[in-house]
């Protein structure tokens, strides 16, 4: 199988668990998603395993989709940041990952799109003369997603770990 389609069946599979996990969370309560983050996972994981442009790619269309077929997140004003969030998570991942080691790139990557995700709420909610202060990002970014965010830093290094081990395996025979 070649590389290209490889990666494609990988983020399709990223793309699908986007769209399946949150359910999972979701049955622990309406808040679930905002506390524990279940669609950055495979969005992260895509970047890392596939490469920033498949990353990017998932990372756009997974919020879309799921806004479209299930309604959540709302398409506005969440939807849409999340869109450019988790595009940045997919990119970053698969770039800063031939950068540095994962774990920094994984640091590093969730920072810069808690940034974007608050840029873009910035806007999108002045746009709707709606109030988005330092303390709403501060809060919705690092405080109620603390759950998510240690999820996050364990989960991925394991999962990465996992995928790639699989791979030396899958070439070896």
């Amino acid at each position: 199988m070649s590389n290209q389609v490889k990666q494609l069946t990988l983020s399709a599979f990223f793309l699908a668990l986007g769209l399946v996990l949150p359910f999972a969370f979701h049955s622990f309560g309406p808040q679930a998603g905002t506390v524990f983050l279940p669609m950055h996972i495979p969005v992260l994981l895509c970047g890392f395993v596939c490469g920033p442009a498949y990353g990017a790619l998932v990372g756009m269309l997974t919020p879309l989709l799921s806004s479209a077929l299930t309604g959540m997140p709302p398409l506005m004003p969440t939807g849409i940041a999340m869109c450019l969030e988790l595009s940045t998570y997919g990119f970053l991942s698969g770039w800063m990952t031939k950068k540095l080691p994962l774990y920094p790139s994984l640091i590093i990557t969730m920072l810069a799109g808690r940034a974007v995700s608050g840029l873009a709420n910035l806007v999108l909610l002045s746009m709707a003369h709606k109030a988005y202060t330092m303390q709403i990002f501060l809060t919705a970014a690092f405080v109620t997603a603390i759950p998510g965010i240690v999820l996050q830093l364990v989960m991925i290094p394991l999962l990465v770990s996992v995928v790639k081990k699989l791979e030396v395996r899958k070439a070896e025979d």
